[in-house]
């Protein structure tokens, strides 16, 4: 699933998702884009919900459902690529950023978070 932020304040609800079946149709794997404009806060298990059965190969056992994230965590490393006192300041503003769980509405119980990091 891929999401996209629009450049209008609501996403109609009919145009809100797009099915593509990656060109092997009833293989069971899909990829679904949802739009959502800049005024909406993205709710992930209620943008699949919406989808019509006949795109999906049927109905998708949400409350079954994993979600994968990705985070980066930024670590000061020794490359002279900006001022130090920048440095931390960047690092710094970095660890204010909301909880992507928590914001894209996904169950804290089945949401699976991987990591990495880069030196700045």
């Amino acid at each position: 699933m891929s999401l996209e932020t629009e450049p209008v304040p609501r996403v109609p609800d009919v145009e809100r998702s797009v099915v593509d079946d990656l060109g092997h149709a009833h293989d069971g794997i899909i990829h679904v884009s949802a739009r959502f404009g800049y005024m909406e806060t993205p709710d992930v298990p209620a943008a699949l919900a919406a989808l019509d059965p006949a795109t999906t190969d049927g109905h998708l056992p949400l409350d079954e459902a994993s979600y994968f994230l990705s985070t980066i965590e930024l670590r000061r490393g020794t490359a002279p690529t900006m001022a130090p006192w920048r440095k931390r300041l960047f690092i710094a503003t970095s660890h204010i950023t909301a909880d992507a769980a928590e914001y894209f509405g996904l169950p804290r119980d089945r949401t699976i978070i991987m990591g990495s990091h880069i030196e700045v």
